[in-house]
């Protein structure tokens, strides 16, 4: 029998309430998993990360086979041993780390040919060497290697991506997975919805028995509701009995249309870059510590939250002092928050989803921030803060 599984347990219209079975554990969904890029989410330790209830987290191909690689990794146990956490963990394929090093690699059928970034030394990966790589780390889900597109691709050279990325997922089944370990294809297309159905089929076709599927190449610059036409696409043929996974997605409103269209599992490096800048989530949106006006505050980021920070009763004002005054406990403690805002807006979905109230607490959520639940609505930039 396989180690992984998937349960839905209830739907509303197309949000979903899963449990993704693994051999690090049982992962509930809607899930938002913290990026560990190089085998360390920033400024928080694996113990805090369990703390706030995080299961599944995220780490990079990319950037861990340039240092310190992933044979030192495996001599060393594997990553869970390595960065000594011992839930799920995803490993990315490295295609979107090249797609935003689009002056230092060149794609060829074969793979990419790029220059690390840390030392200029000239460098190859092949859809075999990600998934050699990736077995090399253990990592729990591996993910197919990719061809991420720019948004503004298009035509013949959109059809081509799309194609390549498909050729590409055949050679990665060519290579055995340690038993622990299972792979998650990737769907892309671009902005064509079209591709994007294309696409999906195909995946399904060449992967039938695939444990996960994940949809690519979004929230990449594109304006909001072509993210979620596009999203759509792809998950209008998808399995509905497999988790589906949207990878680079983390603001607070992100999560909410995507569950609200039949995601399961998302990532997104935003809540710790964010926090690493003084941006800290609450019920009405986005605040910057930074501002001024929080030189005096002495309320804590938000009075609904129970994250280390908030349930500590850290003041706003003690948070802008830290900041400015360059300390790196100020990164830690907003990080801590935005973390577990995400992780404890997953639960309240979860619950929302189970109880039958879901389209409530959307409109809910949306209402508490001055916005529209319609992502048509969105606005082009982030919403300014509140005075």
């Amino acid at each position: 029998m396989s180690a992984f599984s998937f349960q839905l347990h209830k739907t509303a219209g197309t949000a979903r309430r899963g449990s993704f079975t693994t051999p690090r554990g049982v992962v509930e969904t809607p899930c938002f998993m913290p990026v560990g890029t190089k085998a360390t989410v920033k400024g928080v330790l694996p113990r805090d990360l369990r703390g706030m209830g995080a299961t599944m987290i995220l780490a990079n191909t990319f950037h861990l086979h340039l240092r310190p690689g992933e044979g030192t990794i495996e001599r060393l146990g594997g990553l869970h041993d390595f960065m000594r956490y011992d839930g799920p963990i995803l490993t990315d394929s490295g295609g979107f780390q090249v797609f935003s090093l689009t002056k230092l690699r060149k794609i060829t059928e074969q793979g990419v040919h790029f220059a690390s970034p840390l030392d200029g030394a000239k460098l190859f990966i092949s859809p075999e060497r990600s998934m050699e790589i990736q077995r090399a780390l253990g990592s729990n889900v591996v993910m197919a290697f990719d061809e991420c597109p720019p948004p503004d691709m298009t035509g013949k050279a959109l059809r081509d991506s799309t194609d390549m990325t498909l050729r590409w997922l055949e050679r990665c089944l060519t290579v055995e997975l340690k038993p622990h370990q299972t792979l998650f294809p990737i769907v892309q297309g671009g902005m064509d919805a079209d591709l994007r159905v294309e696409s999906a089929r195909r995946t399904v076709a060449l992967v039938p028995q695939a444990t996960g599927f994940a949809v690519g190449g979004l929230a990449v610059g594109e304006p909001k509701p072509v993210t979620y036409r596009m999203l759509e696409a792809s998950l209008g043929n998808m399995p509905t009995d497999r988790p589906r996974y949207m990878m680079g997605v983390g603001t607070p409103e992100d999560l909410v249309w995507s569950v609200d269209r039949g995601v399961d599992l998302f990532d997104c490096v935003l809540p710790t870059r964010n926090a690493r800048n003084a941006r800290v989530f609450t019920r009405e949106g986005s605040i910057n510590i930074r501002n001024a006006k929080y030189a005096e505050d002495s309320s804590v980021i938000d009075p609904s939250c129970d994250c280390q920070a908030c349930a500590g009763g850290f003041s706003r004002a003690y948070l802008r002092h830290l900041d400015a005054s360059e300390e790196m406990l100020s990164g830690i403690l907003c990080s801590l928050h935005n973390l577990r805002w995400l992780v404890r807006q997953c639960e309240e979905m979860r619950a929302a989803i189970e109880q039958g109230t879901w389209a409530d607490w959307r409109d809910a959520f949306f209402a508490a921030r001055g916005m529209s639940p319609r992502v048509e609505d969105a606005p082009t930039k982030e919403k300014p803060e509140a005075t």
